[in-house]
């Protein structure tokens, strides 16, 4: 893990005075911060919420070893060992004190944050996908390859979990919703369903031509995030009723929304990031850095960066605004290269690794 550089990059805001007092045009250069470490594609990565210590964000590897890392510059924290086999699903509690993972060694892991220490082990019948905690991390939520949703109560992990059943193919993709009194589901059998988690019974099914990629849910508005195919649809978490859809130039495995619904980004099978303004769903930009497909992509907490991860076994953090001074990026105006005689300052950043 070798330590991150300061990443130097343009200014914010199009034009900047020069000597002699020509205006120059900016060149606005994204510049995302690689983070390795992973020795074979990352599937899945979360974010904690804001602390006192600022936000972390966990990776899932099908090597088997989690990492953990500061979430603005993406410096390597901690790796979780134990899992014998890929994991495919990571989360963080809000606080980010409890870490979750789901791997194919049929068990889904509770680990301390703080320390890296696997406090429980959740046996289950077949591979697991998806791990979610509640917001007062009492109760974990998993899904996985034996079509089943089990809620674990964390406080007395020898009691028998909940279980829900209702999938008739493998749950790629769980959440809590609706201050946890509810659960949203997608599976191989193309549909997404919302569950009563008191009842245990289905509420609402929305079904699919393909199966769903992926999921997020913004408890802020309640709003379901769903990828299938080239779609990124939008819809309201409680009613499952749709708010719109936007088609992507490439199959899509994973989509966000920024916590203030300006923008979302989506990534998928031709290596892209794509970003998207949410309420004209006009393409504002889409970046190439990764080296496989992008298997999954968030927002952080705070709004200023995504990350993704890839086929390609790095993680890279993606700043919201190009040029804001934020995390490892510093803005600064290269004295060299604004000249009189050049017309367009550029950012020659070399690629920088966390």
């Amino acid at each position: 893990h070798s330590a991150p550089t300061r990443v130097a990059c343009t200014v914010a805001g199009g034009t900047v005075l020069c000597r002699g007092g020509r205006l120059l045009t900016m060149a606005m250069r994204q510049t995302p911060l690689t983070c390795s470490g992973h020795t074979r594609p990352v599937v899945d990565l979360a974010f904690s919420g804001i602390t006192p210590y600022g936000y972390f964000l966990i990776s899932a590897c099908k090597d088997g070893k989690p990492m953990l890392r500061q979430g603005d510059t993406g410096d390597w924290i901690g790796t979780f060992l134990g899992h014998k086999g890929a994991v495919w699903g990571a989360t963080l509690n809000k606080e980010a004190t409890k870490a979750a993972t789901a791997a194919a060694d049929f068990t889904a892991k509770v680990w301390d944050a703080v320390t890296g220490d696997e406090t429980l082990t959740l046996a289950h019948k077949h591979i697991v996908k998806t791990v979610h905690f509640t917001q007062d991390s009492i109760y974990l939520l998993t899904g996985g390859n034996d079509k089943v949703l089990r809620v674990f109560d964390l406080s007395k992990p020898e009691a028998d979990p909940q279980e829900f059943t209702g999938h008739t193919s493998a749950i790629k993709k769980a959440l809590w919703c609706n201050s946890d009194k509810q659960i949203l589901s997608a599976a191989d059998d193309k549909t997404v369903r919302l569950w009563d988690r008191n009842t245990m019974e289905v509420l609402k099914t929305l079904s699919f031509d393909v199966s769903v990629s992926s999921m997020e849910y913004i408890p802020d508005g309640e709003i379901l995030v769903i990828t299938y195919g080239k779609t990124i649809a939008f819809y309201n978490a409680l009613s499952l009723e749709l708010i719109k859809t936007v088609d992507a130039p490439a199959s899509i495995h994973s989509a966000s929304l920024h916590p203030e619904k300006d923008f979302f980004v989506a990534g998928g099978d031709d290596f892209k990031l794509y970003k998207y303004d949410y309420s004209t769903k006009e393409e504002l930009e889409s970046y190439k850095g990764h080296f496989g497909p992008v298997h999954c992509v968030r927002f952080s907490p705070d709004g200023e960066l995504y990350a993704s991860g890839s086929e390609d076994g790095t993680l890279r953090l993606w700043q919201t605004a190009v040029g804001k001074t934020y995390g490892l990026w510093k803005c600064v105006l290269p004295e060299e290269l604004v000249s009189e005689n050049s017309d367009t300052l550029y950012c020659n950043t070399p690629e920088i690794k966390a």
